[in-house]
């Protein structure tokens, strides 16, 4: 009577038998072990940047019915297109919520640099929020302590988060003292505190005050313009709003009527904000790009650690084979024995998954600082991630390990144990097929990279028209603005100091929104200008080329804040743009006159060339710098000989001159590289994940190629002996890889090309595609190819041919 194993039984016998094959053979095993760790690694920590960046805003328990509200504008004829942007006026969300059915509540928001007292801390919080009453109405930020209806119902009330109460209040509860806000040290009573705000939250604050704080007059409500605030609009349903979208622009067209104007709207759904606006909010935006990018990534990186298995596994067939034989005459069926194979490929696949929950625990916050998230290694341990990652394990056990074992159950046993299997070629064309797979997938890589360096480094390089470098940025407020004279004169008086200015906005920021027309454009046409109010040392610290006419002066600073009717006049600097589209030639230009806003006469005074004030994303529009007494920010130039030297002057100055705020300061090619954050994350991830990719790639290689040597050890002892020269069996062995590589080479690098430039479309101002970059990509595959094949075909050359030829 047959004996047959227990379920059980199987089982276990199936384990044991895997581990004793593991452990027979343990280079290949090491190998395959290596790359599904690596592989399932990079997985993990991409996983995790995915899971934070699709689920922004999920905790927002009405999030699918908030919609941020964008306007829309054009003056009159115009040239020069519309302006677009997340700033709406006052107006905005009480009008709308009294006009459209299908708003329940609405929310005006700003945020602004808040200096902020308490004892003896004085700090410049930078995360200081101004909201409406209606705030914990619509969105769901837990109140800790307080009344979320009253919290920031009258001015001068505030909320704090909780890590924030801790920070000045220690362990005393907050709620009901004070703290002193501004720079006139204004009272704020504290009514709440919440819990601190997700990291994966668009809105993110330390402070949010009663937006009455602000002290905005009732006026301001019955006008569109002075757009300077958030408004978030809370919908009764989901479906309101496409029909609420399909209402603006009648409403909106009546609403304008007789203003000169065209004014529109536009809902944004909250969440889908961080990833597919154009248009950041209170926290950069990220990228659907890059959710794209990474998460092909993780896909090709996993594929390239299964193909290595499979490569290895069937390289080995022949030497299982004969096992595989045995077995089957010793009565083992074809669903044993695909079953005992499978065994083996999930065990393996098991131990990579454990290797690399460990890894990704410990590699997170290197990872962190390469995508600049905040991702928390507990979420590893959650039961949805774990559950994941054991079927992902499993998905890739059954696909890497299905086809290896199909092929070695497959063997007939008569031909296995005569040796004619051994002469066959079966599943080379299987693992020639995966390794060009593999090499194609590298070399998009490495490719990828190289052009996502090289604009990268084109943004660096690109002359802007303004000089970035050995700039301090300081903010400047109200009360300094009386010594304003003094302060210039102590701050250049120390070493390495060159100059300072004045302005609203750096060269890096821009500036505002403004309409604009000259003395020869009708009256009911104006073109849109982006404008910046300055000094007059602004051009100099700036380092712009001034092409035309002349410098703004301090006397015309004084004239442009002249208060007695009739006697205040403006001088303006133009850009090359703004007069091009003017119709003038730069020196036509000077003399002409103009209204900004209607508000502000002027002539034009000088022309600046051209320089890059947004992004090089946006190709460079009219730009407009008048003089202004009142300016947000303060530029200093230095020589950059001693760095620290210079800084403690400015520093030891400003205790005397600025006392009510702490000394905090940026360097401006600092916030140049901000506005390419994630440009720059992006090409350092890719970086080391394209690294990771190759290495992979050349781990599957190396040990592939160091089981074909050992294949043909007597063949290479035979060709020595028959006078074979070391090139030649070299060529021999490195040719069929080599191959294999060109072949890959044509599939990804023209992906590569397309894939870097419809990437590249996002910019204006772009490197050119150069082909040697991707012949650079191409080359490096194969030196890698030769390189990797070539340590194991040494190995072969060294080898005494006695040796290998003794058996025979």
């Amino acid at each position: 009577m047959a004996y047959r194993l227990r379920p059980q039984g199987m089982l276990i016998n199936y384990f044991r038998t895997a581990w004793r094959n593991l452990l027979r053979h343990k280079s290949i095993a090491v190998i395959n072990l290596a790359g599904l760790s690596i592989g399932f690694t990079c997985c993990m920590l991409i996983a995790l940047y995915l899971h934070h960046e699709l689920r922004y805003d999920d905790f927002q328990e009405k999030g699918n019915r908030i919609v941020r509200v964008l306007m829309e504008y054009k003056f009159g004829n115009s040239e020069g297109g519309t302006n677009k942007g997340t700033y709406t006026s006052v107006r905005v969300a009480p009008h709308f919520q009294r006009n459209f059915p299908e708003v329940e509540a609405g929310v005006r928001m700003t945020s602004a640099p808040r200096v902020v007292r308490k004892d003896e801390h004085v700090l410049n919080e930078q995360r200081f929020a101004y909201a409406d009453s209606t705030f914990f109405r619509v969105f769901s930020f837990p109140l800790l302590q307080g009344n979320p209806q009253t919290a920031l119902n009258g001015p001068d009330k505030v909320v704090l988060t909780a890590s924030t109460a801790r920070r000045y209040f220690g362990k005393e509860n907050p709620v009901g003292q004070t703290i002193l806000v501004g720079t006139n040290a204004r009272p704020y009573e504290v009514t709440g505190v919440t819990a601190d705000c997700p990291a994966n939250s668009q809105i993110r604050y330390d402070f949010v005050a009663s937006f009455s704080s602000l002290g905005i007059s009732p006026q301001s409500e019955s006008t569109y313009w002075n757009a300077n605030y958030f408004t978030y609009l809370l919908l009764k349903d989901e479906s309101s709003i496409a029909s609420m979208q399909a209402k603006l622009p009648a409403f909106m067209a009546n609403e304008s009527k007789g203003s000169g104007a065209t004014i529109n709207f536009y809902l944004e759904p909250m969440r889908s904000v961080h990833l597919y606006s154009e248009f950041e909010g209170f926290e950069a935006n990220g990228s659907i790009m890059a959710v794209y990018v990474l998460g092909a990534v993780a896909l090709l990186i996993l594929l390239i650690a299964c193909f290595t298995y499979i490569n290895l596994s069937t390289a080995r067939s022949m030497e299982r084979a004969r096992e595989v034989g045995v077995r089957k005459v010793l009565g083992a069926g074809p669903r044993q024995l695909f079953w005992q194979f499978m065994n083996e490929s999930a065990m393996l696949c098991f131990f990579a998954m454990l290797i690399s929950l460990l890894l990704a625990a410990m590699l997170l916050p290197a990872f962190n600082g390469l995508t600049g998230k905040a991702l928390s290694a507990s979420t590893l341990l959650s039961p949805l991630f774990i559950a994941a990652s054991i079927a992902v394990a499993l998905l890739v056990s059954v696909a890497a390990g299905s086809y290896p074992a199909l092929v070695l159950t497959g063997y007939q046993p008569v031909k296995v144990l005569k040796g004619a299997f051994q002469r066959t070629d079966s599943g080379q064309w299987v693992r020639k097929s995966l390794i060009t797979f593999q090499f194609a997938i590298s070399v998009f890589l490495i490719a990828c990279t190289l052009m996502i360096k090289q604009q990268l480094s084109y943004i660096q390089a690109k002359k802007l028209g303004f000089d970035r470098d050995h700039v301090v940025v300081l903010p400047q407020d109200s009360k300094m603005l009386p010594m304003m004279q003094s302060i210039k004169q102590s701050f250049t008086a120390g070493p390495g100091i060159l100059a300072v200015s004045r302005c609203a906005r750096t060269p890096v920021e821009g500036g505002g929104g403004y309409n604009m027309r000259s003395a020869e454009m009708p009256e009911d046409q104006q073109m849109n200008v982006t404008a910046n109010p300055v000094d007059e040392d602004y051009i100099k610290v700036a380092g712009m080329h001034l092409i035309a006419g002349e410098n703004l002066t301090a006397q015309d600073v004084k004239n442009a804040e002249d208060t007695t009717p009739g006697n205040r006049r403006f001088q303006f600097i133009l850009n090359e743009s703004a007069v091009r589209q003017l119709g003038w030639t730069p020196e036509q230009a000077i003399g002409k006159r103009l209204w900004l806003d209607a508000t502000r006469p002027g002539v034009v005074k000088g022309v600046v060339a051209d320089f890059h004030y947004e992004s090089l994303r946006h190709s460079i529009q009219p730009f407009v710098m008048f003089p202004a007494e009142y300016t947000r920010r303060l530029i200093v130039k230095l020589d950059g000989k001693d760095m620290q030297r210079s800084l403690a002057h400015l520093e030891s100055v400003w205790h005397k001159v600025a006392p009510h705020r702490p000394f905090e300061y940026t360097f401006m090619d600092q916030d140049y590289n901000h506005l390419y954050d994630s440009e720059i994350r992006l090409g350092h991830s890719m970086n080391v994940f394209a690294i990771v990719a190759v290495a992979l790639a050349c781990l599957g290689l190396f040990g592939l190629s160091a089981y074909t040597v050992r294949q043909r050890f007597k063949e290479i002892g035979i060709r020595k002996v028959l006078g074979a020269s070391a090139g030649s069996i070299l060529l021999l062995l490195s040719g069929g890889f080599v191959r294999l590589s060109l072949a890959a080479i044509c599939i990804g690098l023209p992906l590569a090309w397309w894939a870097t430039t419809t990437w590249l479309q996002d910019f204006s101002y772009r490197t050119p595609i150069h082909w040697y970059i991707f012949a650079g990509a191409g080359a490096s595959l194969i030196v890698l190819t030769l390189l990797t094949v070539g340590m194991q075909a040494f190995k072969g050359l060294r080898a005494n041919p006695v040796n290998s030829l003794r058996s025979e």
